[in-house]
């Protein structure tokens, strides 16, 4: 039976202590439906950060009932930033998490972004991995695929051939599991965008800082047939939102041990871009 929408925070809760404890036990990871093929769990890493927010939120989207949409400020003609939440709410997603870093100006997604017709960053440079979405006409095609760029026969042109949407940020997980990160002492909230086995999204988020290495082994050991992974966003920046089925998840980032202050970040910081989550026309 649903909770009342008044309980969202407790549902949340007990979400999160159930699925941690199983997680810990080395059980199956409990995952929480909350609308059609959408999903949300929290797992325990081994090594927790050193936040009073250890767990790895997890929202898992199946692509054949839900649509990403890119959105950004380059497309709405704004002059400032929205965070994660303000960008849902306006647009009507259900979900929303960073599309990648941005320069400083504020606005240019670092590496390339398309969003049908309208390019928010060009440069290409060497990140390898490119996640794309909307495929064009009636092809077969996977509706979300995280690309390794490196990989014989695959380049962004290609890519961009086949689909309307492309966001290129830097690698966290090759396809098909390998972590790309080598141990370092630096630490930070993470966002980040997974694909599994079965071709969904997993929009993933830890406000506790974790070195990348760790981050990616914790995930690869979760259970959750994780198979490529890309960095979106890291420290205060780093937001992930989403509102369905009588439960709120608003959370940011916190700690960078590149940034001066530690931890203590009270709110989400306004990003210039997002990858949002819609139900897809046909539903």
């Amino acid at each position: 039976m649903r909770p009342p929408a008044k309980t969202a925070r407790c549902v949340l809760l007990a979400c999160i202590v159930s699925s941690v404890a199983s997680s810990c036990a080395g059980a199956p990871v409990a995952w929480r439906e909350i609308g059609r093929g959408l999903e949300v769990t929290t797992i325990a890493p081994p090594q927790a950060g050193t936040s009073g927010e250890h767990g790895i939120t997890i929202l898992r989207i199946d692509p054949a009932h839900w649509d990403l949409e890119l959105i950004g400020i380059g497309q709405t003609g704004e002059t400032t930033g929205r965070t994660a939440k303000e960008w849902a709410r306006k647009h009507g997603l259900v979900a929303a998490i960073n599309a990648g870093m941005f320069d400083v100006d504020g606005t240019t997604h670092i590496g390339y972004l398309r969003s049908g017709s309208h390019v928010q960053g060009r440069r290409v440079g060497r990140y390898e991995s490119a996640a794309a979405f909307d495929p064009h006409g009636d092809e077969p095609l996977p509706r979300f695929r995280i690309f390794d760029l490196d990989e014989p026969g695959v380049t962004l042109d290609g890519i961009l051939e086949d689909y309307a949407s492309v966001v290129q940020n830097l690698r966290l997980i090759k396809r098909p599991g390998e972590n790309r990160w080598g141990s370092q002492g630096r630490r930070w909230s993470e966002a980040a965008l997974g694909e599994d086995g079965a071709g969904r999204a997993l929009f993933l988020f830890s406000r506790s800082p974790f070195a990348m290495h760790d981050w990616n082994e914790a995930l690869l050991a979760a259970g959750i047939d994780l198979v490529a992974a890309q960095h979106l966003e890291g420290g205060p920046k780093a937001q992930l939102y989403a509102k369905a089925g009588g439960v709120e998840i608003d959370r940011f980032g916190d700690f960078e041990t590149a940034l001066p202050g530690g931890e203590g970040n009270p709110t989400a910081w306004p990003v210039p871009n997002v990858i949002g989550v819609k139900r897809r026309a046909t539903e």
